[in-house]
């Protein structure tokens, strides 16, 4: 159906009209393309908090009712019945693959897993305590020196054959990473084992014994990364759409959105949500930090509650709190005092008035490292894991990002606040 509303802007004397566009499910978009142009004034939007950017098919939430879409599917069912490389495809291509498609792309991603043989001088140039996020910049960005023939961001074939590749190799990154952050040989990728349990062998396996990946931690990580593979137009996939925007290849593009993962307000939640739950330490301990978290005098602050988005349950939560209980349970660890921390905060701050009426729901990042730590990853390879994860989305993004007519290069205004013009004094009379 053709937009016919429009919205009104009186500006003084001058009123604009604006058309107001419809989206497929959500709330409608206020057209203001033309309004530099006809009103000769910007608009002012501090985070893009009420601003598209884009038009997109690919991920949708609603942050009131708590849901989150891949292409329409809710999270909670693709978790459930689905596993990561059927997601990975459902983003790409918009559908959910059959079983010879799927068959087709599994093989493609398994069969480009290893890395260029060179690559392993980049990891060894780095410094022994690097940190795993910083050598995945320097290495994803580094690819498009090994990859050239999946660099042309204009031919649809090389757009394909680079985001296989991504795919594919982002786990080996990771690991490697990993290795060698604890001076650890690295492990190849092996063929005959699926994506989230050739990850966990590259990580956890060494020469000198067999490593037997088990099936509930390979589907408690293949969980996390489907919970975490796109998010609709959060910091680091803007970062991805506007890097690409430039026309800068797809190798560079994506090491910006690891860049951009890295902060802790975004990819590093999770980190700081464990050592938050470290430090309180023991369930006695959690009233004072509750009336710690309620006074505004107190810098301490309750991570893993709340987000910029949702302002009911976060979703991926409650499939992440479930795999938290089979992960420890299968450790012997369920008594874990982190995990008690955990469910009891997460009991109270659910019936306390304080958080329900501020909607200060668990996210995602509240299980997710627990789960993490269990598997025996340090804190340190939390955000990376979070990468490899993000990267389907990231590059979903940027293919649509590619194919649309509309999209431009990203050139954001600003509210300029400094000196007006003024005529340049020479030294001696200052």
């Amino acid at each position: 159906m053709a937009d016919t509303e429009t919205a009104k802007l009186t500006i003084g004397d001058k009123v604009i009209d604006l058309p107001v566009m419809k989206p497929s499910v959500g709330p409608d978009v206020i057209d203001i393309r033309k309004l530099y142009a006809q009103g000769d004034v910007f608009t002012y939007d501090p985070g893009f908090t009420s601003t598209a950017s884009c038009s997109s098919t690919i991920t949708y939430i609603d942050g009131d009712k708590g849901e989150l879409l891949y292409r329409g599917y809710p999270i909670e069912e693709l978790a459930d019945k689905s596993h990561f490389l059927e997601c990975c495809y459902l983003l790409l291509y918009g559908e959910l693959p059959n079983a010879a498609e799927l068959e087709d792309f599994e093989a493609r991603v398994t069969r480009h897993t290893m890395l260029h043989e060179q690559m392993q001088y980049f990891f060894r140039g780095f410094r022994r305590d690097a940190h795993p996020m910083a050598i995945m910049v320097g290495v994803v960005g580094a690819m498009s020196a090994f990859y050239h023939d999946s660099t042309d961001i204009s031919d649809p074939w090389q757009r394909e054959v680079a985001s296989i590749r991504m795919i594919a190799k982002m786990p080996t990154i990771a690991a490697w990473a990993f290795k060698y952050s604890i001076g650890q040989p690295f492990v190849y990728p092996k063929n005959s084992l699926d994506y989230s349990g050739n990850f966990l062998h590259m990580c956890f396996s060494v020469p000198a014994e067999d490593y037997v990946v088990d099936p509930i931690l390979s589907r408690a990580m293949d969980r996390i990364m489907m919970l975490h593979a796109d998010h609709e137009q959060n910091a680091s996939t803007s970062t991805v759409r506007l890097a690409s925007s430039s026309g800068a290849n797809p190798f560079a593009s994506i090491a910006a959105g690891i860049a951009c993962l890295w902060g802790p307000a975004h990819g590093g939640a999770n980190q700081a949500c464990l050592e938050m739950l470290q430090e309180i330490g023991t369930v006695d301990r959690i009233p004072e930090y509750i009336a710690r978290a309620k006074d505004k005098d107190d810098p301490f602050r309750l991570m893993g509650f709340g987000h910029r988005v949702y302002k009911n349950f976060d979703p991926r939560a409650k499939v992440m709190k479930q795999s938290a209980d089979e992960v420890l349970g299968l450790l012997g660890i369920e008594n874990n005092e982190t995990l008690k921390v955990a469910k009891e905060l997460e009991r109270i701050a659910l019936e306390d008035p304080y958080f329900v009426d501020k909607k200060l729901y668990p996210n995602v990042d509240f299980y997710s490292g627990i789960i993490l730590e269990a598997m025996g990853f340090p804190t340190s390879m939390f955000t990376p894991i979070f990468a490899l994860s993000r990267t389907v989305g990231w590059i979903s993004q940027w293919k649509e990002m590619i194919a649309d007519p509309e999209q431009k290069i990203g050139r954001p205004r600003q509210r300029y606040m400094g000196a007006p013009r003024r005529d340049y004094v020479e030294i001696e009379d200052r």
